[in-house]
């Protein structure tokens, strides 16, 4: 059938009109193809990205990598800055709350321990020589950056100095951890004093559980929060059934997640080895003047919250303009 001109011109008028409104909405903040998120997570970076989408993309890995990042993650979570920014490492990452991903975990239990052991029993026999274990959000609370912002620490991270001592922890500062966390033999005693969750009144417990062999430890110290490094050597000091049997324990553990997520959170270290490693020696901070065991001068201040405000890095604890110029 054939259209009467005028017909025609509206039919260009509204496709023109369409056009400019798509490319409005996509260039229209400050020429950045970025859109905000609306989720939780207030994360102000695009959102195309979800955990299980990027688990789908991502290859098989075979363990002839240097170095593997390895991401505890749910699907909603917004990952888009693993991809544009760390082209060259292998990503893993597990979605703990999707069956239908590429990688995830037998059950969504104890936080990202049981991301850190379904990876090493998986991956046993193909391990690469490196591996980083991290969260899937960019900026938290706990991460050693004015900023909190986890993609400079990982730039800057020397995988050198990981190589030469087989284990860091990716956090350095003292602060929630060091230099004692947690006395195993005295928290057992008494109970919790808030709602907080702890693994102290039942860390000599299960710690006894998990490595029978081994006298519970007087005074136990390390930086929180489960994001660490590991070769494949300090790895595979422990047969791989004994990874099995710390998910065993995990898997029948009655303990809230967040309880049985912080024995491992606290138990890492001792898993692997007990070291600590200043911040200038694990990301390259040693021409600063400013540093020593305990950290460098405005790297790291504790937040007021565990929750970072709403459209950080940008905007700060009262809404206010930061003036940030970082990358996003």
């Amino acid at each position: 059938m054939l259209l009467r001109r005028g017909h025609n011109r509206w039919l260009v008028f509204c496709a023109a009109f369409f056009a400019g409104l798509f490319l409005f909405a996509y260039y229209g903040d400050n020429g950045a193809s970025i859109r905000r998120m609306t989720s939780t997570s207030s994360s102000p970076w695009a959102a195309d990205l979800t955990a299980t989408s990027l688990s789908k993309l991502q290859p098989q890995h075979n363990g002839d990598a240097e170095l593997e990042i390895i991401v505890a993650a749910t699907k909603e979570e917004n990952v888009t800055w693993l991809h544009d920014y760390l082209h060259d490492w292998p990503k893993n990452i597990y979605v703990v709350d999707d069956q239908q991903a590429a990688l995830t975990v037998p059950e969504n239990k104890g936080r990202e321990a049981m991301v850190v052991l379904t990876y090493i029993i998986d991956r046993y026999h193909t391990l690469p020589t490196n591996m980083l274990f991290h969260h899937a959000q960019r900026f938290q609370w706990h991460n050693d950056d004015p900023d909190y912002d986890a993609l400079q620490l990982l730039k800057r991270f020397r995988v050198a100095h990981l190589a030469q001592h087989g284990y860091v922890n990716l956090r350095c500062a003292w602060i929630l951890g060091c230099p004692v966390e947690i006395r195993p033999l005295v928290d057992a005693q008494s109970a919790p004093e808030n709602d907080i969750p702890t693994a102290k009144h039942i860390y000599s417990e299960a710690f006894a559980e998990l490595f029978p062999d081994v006298a519970v430890p007087e005074a136990v110290g390390v930086p929180c929060c489960s994001q660490f490094g590991v070769t494949r050597e300090t790895v595979r000091a422990r047969p791989r059934d004994d990874y099995v049997r710390f998910r065993e324990w995990l898997l029948a553990s009655e303990l809230d997640d967040a309880i049985s997520g912080r024995v491992f959170e606290y138990a890492w270290h001792g898993t692997e080895r007990p070291h600590h490693f200043p911040i200038a020696e694990e990301y390259g901070m040693c021409d600063r003047r400013d540093c020593d065991n305990e950290g460098c001068a405005g790297q790291y201040d504790l937040p007021k919250y565990s929750n970072l405000p709403e459209g950080w890095p940008m905007f700060g604890w009262d809404g206010e303009d930061r003036h940030w110029s970082g990358e996003l």
